[in-house]
């Protein structure tokens, strides 16, 4: 009886253990997921022992954090997450929105990846800052829900491609700061006319590959916008038209060129590809034009628009004409354009000539803008037209050229209709013309050559000699009459020759 006994309660002992193990079982099976969960979630926010949390401002900087922390407040205003090890930044980071959030700061962490939904539930940030991490490359549209964005950091990563919508969406940005990248192409859908962000007035792609710059485009830019695009540190072969923009912008004292005079260098052509700075070009090496000024130049009855091209934005303007002479709604030549503050002048006059100075003045920056105006002497088409006049006059005098040439030396005619007729009518015939021309000339110096009438006289050969360049001397009868006439002659020959060259002046 004991005997059995025993036996029943080692077989509950054992039934007990076996149940033990099979229920601690299933939780050893789950300690591995629970473990991964909390790697890819984070572990709870603990603002006693990690991170510091004052009222709306929560930071976890420098506490080897491989996640963000989860169940952050939703009255977060600022979160630094800087200088952890959070190497990709999940759309499902913050399960909730975060209305209030207004800068996020995930700068020395080596993120490598941002999901492109990433930042939908913080559409109220106003300052981002990525930078010093390991991002390679910005997608399509991942930026596009940050519409009150207004600072991006984004220098010293890894970025070589940029989709051309990347920033798309970031109607309130104002600074971007792209620098020390691998960046090749230049964003230039970010500043130029159509595709501009308005609000932006800082991009900073210094430090990177470009190899090519569109000057064209960037030189047409406002002066705001320009000043503050910096671009200096990047691999550009030197030209004389980059010595150009960069020079422009020194002498307007823009900030981007004055602030990185020394740092605006340059690739000379050859293998050791040396270094040059771009304000130095205009003097040993590629020889290029220097400039002085950006002065404007026109001529009589000409308009002209003249920029008062400021280094801030919607700055209040005003003119003042050579003389210092205010410009009012009394002046029909001079009218100011309420829309940018330009000027338009003209028709221009020759007291026109001098400098327009616009004076434009903000609650905390004042500027004065020069602008040199030189009006030439002259019509904008008048040096065409004498061009014109004095290539008529030369043409017209190389046609009437050739005719007296022709009417001196081309060969009589020879044809059919004259072979029937007899020597002595043919002589008769001839005799009679010369001598009828001849009376002409004495009565009015004309004679009618071929249905045109010449004023200097007829051309007459010789009658010593019977034939003369190639052809019969007709006259035979009248030696006496004409011998000593010869000389005299043939010097009205050549004065005819030249004084119709003479009549018409040239005008040059």
């Amino acid at each position: 009886m004991g005997g059995s006994l025993w036996i029943s309660h080692g077989a509950t002992e054992a039934m007990f253990r076996g149940r033990s193990f099979l229920a601690v079982l299933p939780l050893a099976l789950l300690l591995p997921t629970v473990r991964v969960g909390a790697q890819l979630i984070g572990s709870p926010l603990d603002c006693h022992k990690t991170c510091v949390c004052a009222s709306n401002i929560i930071s976890c900087s420098n506490i080897n954090l491989t996640n963000v922390p989860i169940t952050l407040p939703q009255y977060t205003a600022v979160l630094d997450l800087s200088f952890n090890t959070i190497t990709k930044l999940r759309a499902e980071w913050t399960p909730v929105p975060l209305k209030r959030l207004h800068r996020l700061l995930l700068s020395h962490n080596g993120l490598t990846f941002l999901s492109s939904e990433a930042f939908v539930n913080v559409k109220a940030l106003q300052h981002l800052d990525l930078s010093s991490n390991g991002i390679r490359q910005l997608d399509e549209f991942i930026f596009e829900p940050l519409e009150h964005l207004e600072v991006l950091l984004l220098y010293s990563n890894r970025i070589s491609q940029i989709d051309r919508s990347a920033f798309s969406g970031l109607n309130s940005l104002q600074r971007l700061y792209l620098s020390h990248n691998q960046i090749s192409r230049f964003p230039l859908e970010l500043v130029k006319e159509r595709s501009r962000l308005d609000t932006l007035r800082l991009l900073d792609v210094s430090s990177n590959r470009l190899k090519a710059l569109p000057l064209n485009e960037l030189q047409a830019l406002p002066a705001w916008i320009k000043n503050g695009l910096y671009f200096h540190n990047n691999s550009l072969p030197c030209s004389c038209e980059v010595h150009e923009v960069v020079t422009r912008w020194y002498l307007k004292e823009l900030s981007s060129a004055t602030d990185f005079r020394g740092s605006h260098t340059c690739l000379l052509p050859g293998q050791q590809k040396e270094k040059i700075a771009i304000m130095d070009l205009n003097k040993v090496y590629l020889n290029c034009t220097e400039v002085i000024g950006m002065d404007r130049i026109a001529h009589l009855e000409q308009s002209l628009v003249l920029d008062c091209d400021t280094r801030e934005r919607d700055m209040t303007k005003r003119w003042v004409l050579p003389g210092n002479i205010p410009v009012s709604p009394a002046f029909k030549t001079a009218v100011m354009r309420p829309k940018d503050g330009s000027l338009q002048i003209g028709p221009l006059k020759a007291e026109d000539s001098g400098v327009y100075t616009c004076y434009a003045t903000s609650e905390s920056f004042n500027e004065t803008v020069y602008v040199t105006v030189m009006v030439l002497n002259s019509t904008d088409s008048g040096g065409l037209e004498n061009l014109k006049t004095a290539y008529t006059t030369l043409i017209g005098c190389l046609v009437s050229l050739v005719m007296v040439l022709i009417y001196l030396y081309l060969p009589p005619c020879r044809c059919a209709c004259c072979q029937g007729l007899e020597k002595s009518d043919l002589r008769d015939s001839l005799h009679s013309s010369t001598v009828s021309i001849s009376h002409a000339h004495e009565e009015t110096g004309q004679v009618e050559v071929g249905g045109f009438v010449n004023k200097h006289g007829a051309f007459l050969q010789p009658k010593d000699q019977l034939e003369q360049n190639g052809r019969l001397n007709p006259i035979g009868e009248e030696e006496e009459e004409w011998q000593g006439d010869n000389r005299e002659r043939r010097r009205s020959d050549a004065e005819s020759v030249s004084s119709v060259c003479s009549d018409t002046p040239m005008v040059v």
